[in-house]
């Protein structure tokens, strides 16, 4: 199982280019973490739109509400299938760029649908309805900060959708509430685009920081990941911390096939592999989780602060599919895949050393259940 290979690293891990590429794939990653706040909204939206057309009895409303409503649900529904891909996939530049394109579409439909019902509904003048409206407008808003916060343009859009034509009819009637409203509307917009940006630039800086892993003394040499004393002085900084409120998972993986890698074209070439493999995993973890080398094709990954076991799960899911893409080295097309064993704590307390034993216990039970052999190298 521990194959040694010796070798060096470059200072620079990873390019400029190929960094903020998987900056923007781990942005987009955050976009489908969770469906349920779209669920809420649907829920909210639904709610709303019965009350404003029982007080209002106007078509042009119900036509819109109906169109909004079928563009919300297009946008859970291509969340609710996509949302497994875009959490356990490799993404480059491109297919990110597709992710967030499905993502944004029936969301910014939606936002400017729910602006001119907004809108109509102050042109209408029912008190009630209007105040309604605002608190709607507003909770939109809030969602938008949360759920869309870690892509600015995509939020700002949104809101600027959704918030305009309602304060573009209330300008309309130069009364001085309605006036002021739009302006203290619009201040609260332009202060909430000017927190997003300094939290995307907080969690693009974070993103970057662990994927170029830093920490020159506590590093693997040959690929430049946390090594276990790394592993071990940021589990212990951070389990309190980070988990608080949540679960701890531990993933212990290694890889099928690297020792036929070895065997037919030599350790120069396993040592690239195992360089190229480092990169693709820290480009599938989360933010906030580590990724580091035990030794040998033995690696770890931590998370923390999980709602549900099943998150475990689907990180575990997307280690194995980043692996199992074909490698491209010296010409050859090498295939290898991975096992990981996982176990998901709720006690803080537990030492890593033995969430990294139960783990390997769990690693070797998968090997045995299914048999694993070495992939095929080509």
């Amino acid at each position: 199982m521990f194959e040694t290979n010796a070798g060096t690293h470059p200072d620079t891990a990873i390019g400029g280019a190929a960094l903020a590429d998987r900056v923007y794939a781990e942005l987009v990653r955050g976009l489908y973490a969770s469906v349920l706040q779209a669920i809420y909204m649907a829920v909210i939206f639904a709610t709303y739109l019965a009350l404003v057309l029982h007080a209002t009895l106007d078509m042009p409303i119900m036509v819109l509400g109906g169109l909004a409503t079928l563009a919300w649900a297009t946008r859970i529904t291509l969340t609710m299938r996509l949302r497994h891909h875009a959490l356990t996939a490799l993404l480059d530049r491109a297919a990110a760029r597709r992710l967030e394109l499905y993502f944004a579409l029936p969301y910014g439909v939606f936002s400017a649908l729910l602006g001119l019902i907004g809108g109509r509904v102050f042109w209408l003048g029912h008190a009630d309805a209007r105040t309604l409206t605002i608190c709607v407008l507003v909770g939109f808003c809030a969602g938008i900060a949360t759920g869309v916060g870690s892509r600015p343009r995509l939020a700002t859009a949104f809101m600027a959708l959704a918030m305009a034509p309602t304060l573009f009819v209330a300008l309309l009637e130069a009364h001085p509430l309605s006036i002021g409203m739009a302006f203290i509307a619009t201040a609260y917009v332009t202060g909430g685009r000017q927190s997003l940006k300094m939290r995307h630039d907080m969690v693009m800086a974070e993103i970057g920081h662990r994927l170029v892993s830093l920490s020159l003394a506590r590093r693997d040499n040959l690929t430049a990941l946390p090594n276990r004393l790394a592993l071990r002085e940021h589990f212990e900084a951070n389990a309190q911390l980070m988990s608080t409120h949540g679960l701890i998972a531990v993933h212990y993986l290694d890889l099928d096939g690297f020792k036929p890698v070895n065997d037919a074209y030599g350790h120069a070439t396993g040592d690239r592999l195992l360089e190229q493999v480092a990169n693709r995993l820290r480009g599938a973890i989360r933010n906030g989780d580590i990724v580091a080398r035990l030794g040998g094709d033995e690696f770890a990954v931590v998370q923390f602060g999980l709602s549900r076991a099943e998150e475990a799960a689907l990180l575990a899911e997307r280690l194995r599919t980043t692996i199992a893409d074909p490698f491209e080295l010296d010409s050859h097309t090498i295939r290898i895949s991975t096992c990981v064993g996982t176990v998901v704590s709720d006690n803080r307390a537990d030492p890593l050393d033995s969430l990294l034993h139960a783990a390997d216990a769990r690693l070797y039970q998968a090997k045995r259940a299914r048999g694993a052999h070495p992939r095929r190298v080509a």
